[in-house]
């Protein structure tokens, strides 16, 4: 391991990463206390109800136990989290409904496909407002007030135009991802052209370098990274889209439809695993996406 100034010595390294994660470690252990005195709390009627119908006498200790050993709590615990997701990924063929990853593959291509077709969305609008000033002045506000619409309230609308022009499964929702994520794009790509050294365009105009040279040369690599910003939020946001996307069509797979059937058959459990699974989905592709971005910054000399 070496900075500018030299080697730095292992323990040195080792102390630091040490305390990069200790408040990692304080937060969630703290996030672990909070979440079984919650379960403790939101559980402990029907504990009681339940014990109170088994006839035999019990104490505070076995009302606690109870708590947190109900098949259908009102708040399960992490341990009956990490049981409920740990036999769904084991336990099940991978291409098994009844297997997470197989819904967290069907929800993660309609993310993709949605934060694509964000991009080129975004990208296209970003280029036309720096480079018009009537798209400046007339399609940002637009682009703005249209993430004042609750998407809850569009996708079924977008669902049901879609499917009446022919058009179902993965389309619908990924154009609801589409619509979740292009804002950010276009914000932050607007943003990345605008950032390009006025002196080097100047320079470049001096050698009669036109628009695209200057675009493709200077514009476009000052907002690389700005886009890999855009795209971190971006993904997250796809992700919570293709999920709502999955609640209106009443599909059998992705984790919008385990989502939906584990509120149908109350099954608290099955619904957290599923959330859990829908976050570590967010946590891969953002770090698959930094994977990237160091990749290609790194290529391109930019730090």
């Amino acid at each position: 391991m070496t900075t500018e100034a030299g080697t730095v010595p292992p323990r040195r390294w080792a102390s630091g990463r040490l305390a990069d994660a200790v408040p990692v470690l304080v937060t969630t252990l703290v996030v672990l206390i909070l979440w079984y005195a919650g379960a403790a709390w939101l559980n402990l009627p029907q504990a009681e109800e339940a014990l109170t119908r088994s006839g035999k006498p019990f104490g505070g200790l076995d009302l606690l136990l109870q708590t947190y050993s109900m098949k259908r709590p009102i708040l399960p615990t992490p341990d009956q989290v990490v049981v409920e997701l740990w036999g769904s990924l084991t336990g099940y063929p991978l291409t098994s409904p009844r297997n997470l990853l197989f819904h967290a593959a069907v929800t993660a291509q309609a993310a993709l496909t949605g934060l694509a077709m964000g991009v080129a969305l975004g990208t296209l609008l970003a280029v036309g407002i720096v480079y018009t000033r009537t798209l400046d002045a007339s399609l940002l506000p637009w682009v703005i007030a249209s993430q004042t619409v609750p998407i809850l309230a569009i996708a079924p609308m977008i669902v049901v135009i879609l499917g009446n022009l022919g058009f179902t499964g993965l389309l619908p929702k990924a154009v609801i991802c589409m619509y979740l994520c292009f804002f950010p794009i276009t914000v932050g790509m607007v943003k990345g052209l605008r950032s390009a050294d006025p002196l080097w365009l100047d320079l470049m105009r001096t050698y009669s370098a036109g628009g695209l040279r200057a675009f493709w040369s200077l514009r476009l690599p000052a907002s690389l990274p700005f886009l890999f910003a855009s795209l971190k939020v971006s993904v997250a946001i796809s992700v919570t889209g293709a999920i709502v996307g999955e609640l209106p069509t009443g599909g059998q797979a992705g984790l919008g439809a385990r989502l939906l059937s584990g509120s149908y058959y109350g099954q608290t459990v099955q619904i957290w695993a599923a959330l859990v699974m829908a976050a570590l989905l967010s946590v891969l592709l953002i770090a698959v996406l930094r994977g990237i971005e160091r990749l290609v910054l790194g290529r391109g000399g930019v730090r």
